[in-house]
């Protein structure tokens, strides 16, 4: 089998790395097929997804059987000033994979995000809810699942939240270097999601990847916090002694509007495969206790 990893340079590009070349993980092994597959870890400088001449030939030339596209311009006050960077990351990757890997007959899997909903509801978005993006990050980033599901007839498109894990830039380190820092943090209470460690989203993206169950996931931990529990239960479980307070986000000026409820419901992972996917707090848990080993 022949596979290759864009964005592998980012979170959970690494992520997935480091599960395949151990062949296991914290939610248990993955199949042993992995360790005897060809294996392109790719970054922006390697392939340019926005540049369809490029993953053409790419992927013309080593014909993957699978695609996992962690590739994405995730800065969501970023994208607002740079929209036609978020275009083509976002959008016109995307488009760009979904094309050839119906060329080449490979199996697509699209990382998503729930910004691709309003964020504005009451209980957990469902794959089936209508997608509503207010910012251009979401607008973009809905415009790519579409461009996927148009032009690729084999793909997994994957949604996730809050995404925290080893490797790069993330709140639960951001948190933990704050509050040894200043001893004193304010965290807004008035935005809602799901934690979700890396390790478990890669392993499910592997375990997807093997099957031929096509469509759209949610994937995030399970159970819902805000930004402000979720810290305080970074520094209790990192055992730091650090005052927080809770806020409003109207006391933030950020260029990008911030969703107050987008939690996702892993219904289809449920229904269809397993859902393996841990309560946010014991994957976090298990986490921090990991930075210590």
């Amino acid at each position: 089998m022949k596979m290759i990893i864009t964005g592998a340079s980012g979170q959970l590009g690494k992520q997935i790395r480091s599960i395949i070349e151990k062949g296991t993980s914290e939610l248990g092994d993955i199949d042993p097929v992995y360790n005897r597959s060809e294996i392109k870890y790719l970054d922006s400088e390697e392939l340019d997804i926005a540049n369809q001449a490029a993953v053409l030939d790419f992927l013309c030339d080593f014909k993957p059987d699978i695609i996992i596209n962690c590739a994405a311009y995730t800065n969501v006050d970023s994208c607002e000033s740079d929209e036609e960077k978020a275009f083509k990351v976002n959008s016109i990757g995307p488009r760009n994979l979904a094309m050839w890997a119906e060329k080449v007959g490979a199996k697509l899997i699209h990382v998503s995000t729930d910004y691709v909903f309003k964020g504005d509801g009451a209980v957990p978005y469902k794959e089936y809810d209508i997608p509503q993006p207010v910012t251009v990050y979401g607008k973009t980033k809905f415009l790519g699942e579409q461009y996927v599901r148009e032009y690729c007839t084999r793909y997994f498109i994957i949604r996730t939240a809050w995404l925290y894990g080893k490797y790069g830039k993330n709140f639960v380190y951001t948190i933990i270097n704050a509050a040894k820092e200043k001893r004193y943090l304010e965290v807004v209470n008035d935005q809602v999601g799901n934690p979700t460690n890396a390790e478990d989203l890669a392993y499910h993206i592997l375990k997807l990847a093997l099957t031929d169950q096509y469509g759209v996931y949610h994937c995030t931990g399970e159970e819902q916090c805000s930004w402000y529990e979720f810290a305080k239960q970074i520094l209790d479980y990192a055992d730091i002694n650090c005052t927080i307070k809770p806020i409003t986000s109207n006391k933030l000026n950020r260029p990008a509007k911030r969703p107050s409820f987008s939690a996702l419901h892993n219904m289809m992972l449920s229904s269809i495969s397993e859902n393996h996917m841990r309560n946010w707090q014991d994957a976090l848990k298990s986490f921090i206790e990991s930075l210590n080993n």
